[in-house]
């Protein structure tokens, strides 16, 4: 498991995560200011992950319950594959269930398997496509997990 520790972000982080937004996504990077107006609302869970002191990862969720929609994870590609990603998207989970969400929602690129990899572990299902979502005329996604039991689904 990850040696990461994770913790909520804060408007200090913003330069440093929006510069990491632009190494790990130069095509679709989020504008500074998103984050800046991401943090300001009151429906958004966002978390840094830092490991030996460095910021290598981050995550983000937008709860409206009954819906919960990941708004963004990344990690460092020389940090993938020490379950940083795992536990970001465990805590997204997480409190989306603690919010009362019964449904997580997320966009995914077409071409990222190893990003849809790690959701189907999860129990994410893909249930839709939006075409050319991204830039470059990339589909996005959309893959969902239902957070109800069984015996809430009756």
């Amino acid at each position: 498991m990850s040696s990461a520790t994770l913790r909520a972000m804060t408007s200090a982080d913003i330069d440093l995560i929006s510069e990491l937004e632009n190494r790990l996504f130069p095509e679709d990077a989020w504008p500074r200011q998103a984050f800046v107006e991401e943090l300001a609302q009151p429906s958004r869970h966002y978390l840094v992950a830092e490991k030996d002191g460095q910021a290598v990862g981050y995550a983000g969720l937008m709860c409206l319950p009954p819906t919960a929609d990941v708004q963004t994870i990344g990690v460092l590609p020389e940090f993938e594959g020490q379950g940083i990603g795992s536990s970001l998207l465990t805590a997204l989970i997480d409190e989306a269930r603690r919010q009362g969400a019964s449904d997580v929602l997320l966009e995914v690129r077409a071409d990222n398997p190893r990003a849809q990899q790690l959701y189907q572990r999860f129990g994410f299902l893909h249930v839709h496509t939006r075409p050319r979502y991204y830039r470059g005329g990339i589909d996005a996604l959309i893959m969902q997990l239902s957070l109800l039991t069984e015996e809430e689904v009756r």
